[in-house]
């Protein structure tokens, strides 16, 4: 090797050494920053919910018909829902009687926005825009004949589309076999909120009530959701293992955290859905005997 070769490959020893010295030094100071994110980082990280958008169908039904309606809704209407792409679970209720909810709760006096109760539809997908391409009118007004026919039926029926915003889980989620689907007793409130008590609303839902149901020992779990659209712009959803835990825990849970700020409470504030908020047993998926303690 010349002298001239030496002296090259000396060089690009000292450039490569010299180099390597500032790549170091700049990762380091991106990592102070926090933009050298590794990618084991990034994985370490916990998934989202793969079921976060819903759509809610609150309705009632004549007595006439009612039968056939129940069948082909389980049977036909929501199995040929969930072969779509995109959608998860759905899960069919029927209301308890109205608790009433004492001089606290308000309700809208919109005579646009539907009535029915009885009976609350729940499907869960990947996220709200399954429920734009189609839509569920879309989708609704596709059916054969005979499927508009029943969904005809329903009477003073609501829809909301919803994103969820953030959700809590509870004590009995290691124990709960139905997975993503919604549980056999649940709570559900659908309201608006004067935008001056929105922020204070929002901080006692995540820093103490959501906390407080999830505490419980029959909670599965709670989720607040946000309107995509519909006439409430707040959904409130509790779930319980069954009728019994729901009596024993949902009261104790609401007394211990006031929904507000500093022991303010802003339910007197919101405005709910008619005849809301409601609590219901599911019909479908079927509850059995073993899931229903």
């Amino acid at each position: 090797m010349t002298r001239h070769d030496e002296s090259a490959g000396r060089r690009r020893r000292e450039f490569l050494k010299v180099a390597g010295g500032v790549a170091t030094a700049l990762t380091a100071t991106a990592d102070a920053f926090g933009q050298g994110a590794r990618p084991q980082s990034a994985a370490r990280r916990p998934a989202g919910p793969p079921d976060r958008g819903l759509w809610a169908t609150w309705y009632d039904l004549p007595v006439e018909g009612r039968d056939a309606y129940l069948n082909w809704l389980h049977g036909t209407y929501l199995p040929a829902l969930l072969a779509r792409p995109g959608f998860l679970w759905a899960a069919h209720y029927a209301t308890r009687e109205r608790e009433g909810g004492g001089t606290q709760i308000h309700h809208t006096t919109d005579p646009k926005v539907g009535t029915g109760y009885h009976y609350i539809l729940l499907v869960g997908a990947t996220d709200a825009d399954v429920f734009g391409n189609p839509t569920p009118s879309a989708m609704n007004a596709a059916l054969p004949d005979a499927g508009r026919t029943m969904v005809a039926m329903r009477v003073g029926e609501r829809v909301n589309i919803l994103t969820e915003t953030g959700r809590c889980e509870g004590r009995a989620t290691p124990a709960y076999q139905d997975g993503m689907i919604a549980a056999p007793c649940i709570q559900i409130g659908s309201f608006n909120c004067p935008v001056e008590y929105e922020e204070e609303m929002h901080a006692g839902y995540v820093a103490s009530r959501m906390p407080a149901h999830c505490a419980t020992a029959s909670c599965v779990r709670t989720r607040k959701l946000n309107s995509v659209a519909g006439w409430a712009k707040h959904v409130i959803l509790y779930e319980y293992t069954s009728l019994d835990g729901f009596t024993r825990d949902y009261e104790a849970a609401n007394s211990k955290s006031p929904l507000g700020v500093g022991g303010h409470n802003v339910v007197p504030y919101l405005v709910h859905a008619p005849s809301g908020p409601n609590s219901a047993l599911r019909l479908w998926p079927p509850v059995s005997a073993s899931r229903a303690g």
